[in-house]
């Protein structure tokens, strides 16, 4: 993938650098939090801001969680997760199962790609658990509430 040609400012590599050191995605929150304690801290309105150009750059990318959530990560790190739409729970998946694609020329329609996400929701081992739990549990309390026809 390719990314923008720019220079950045000095406030962007630092957010970069940032986020590069924290070795996981950092909400914007976050973030702001790490640099707030750095010589040079900016305001959150800031951090969102260079977090959307370094974006449109082709710098960072963004994921969002079932909840809402923005997590950010330099699209050097090629992660992919699997997300429990119920807990929230993530799991980084191993590797990229994307790599081996390329769009063609008709395909990208001039596009230049920046990078790519690639994100499979579902529900955890332990949602499965208690949502079965609950189900059972529905149905148990409807058979003692509706008395079972004599034959």
């Amino acid at each position: 993938m390719a990314t923008v040609a720019t220079t950045l400012s000095s406030r962007q590599e630092q957010l970069l650098e940032a986020l590069r050191r924290a070795g996981r995605e950092l909400s914007g929150q976050d973030l702001h939090a790490c640099l707030r304690a750095s010589a040079t801290p900016m305001g959150l309105a800031t951090v969102y801001r260079h977090l959307r150009q370094l974006q449109q750059w082709g710098r960072v990318r963004c994921r969002h969680l079932p909840s809402g959530e923005a997590l950010f990560a330099p699209t050097e790190r090629d992660e992919h997760h699997l997300t429990c739409v119920d807990c929230g729970q993530t799991h980084r998946l191993d590797r990229c199962p994307v790599h081996a694609l390329e769009l063609n020329d008709e395909e990208l329609r001039g596009y230049l790609p920046l990078f790519h996400t690639l994100e499979f929701y579902g529900l955890c081992p332990d949602c499965q658990r208690r949502q079965r739990r609950s189900e059972t549990e529905v149905g148990e309390v409807a058979g003692q509430a509706t008395p079972s026809p004599s034959v």
